[in-house]
C-alpha cells in the first residue's frame, strides 16, 4: 500500500512515477504533475496523475522542490 495521500500531491509537484508500460520492472520516471486524475484520498497502487509532459502514471515517491 502506497503510503502517499492525495492531499500531499499538488500541480507543480515534482514526482517519481511509475507508467503504465513500467508497470512490471517498477521503472520510475521523474516529472513535474500536471492534474492529479485520482479522486479518492488514497490508492492502494499509488495517486494516479498527468505530467506535465502528458504522460500518466501512479506516484511513488514526491521529490523534494
Amino acid at each position: 500500500m502506497s503510503k502517499i495521500k492525495r492531499v500531499d500531491i499538488k500541480a507543480g509537484s515534482r514526482v517519481r512515477v511509475v507508467l503504465k508500460r513500467d508497470q512490471r520492472t517498477g521503472k520510475l520516471t521523474e516529472g513535474i504533475v500536471s492534474d492529479i486524475l485520482t479522486k479518492s484520498a488514497t490508492h492502494p497502487h499509488g495517486i494516479k496523475v498527468r505530467l506535465d509532459n502528458g504522460q500518466v502514471g501512479r506516484v511513488k515517491e514526491l521529490m523534494e522542490h
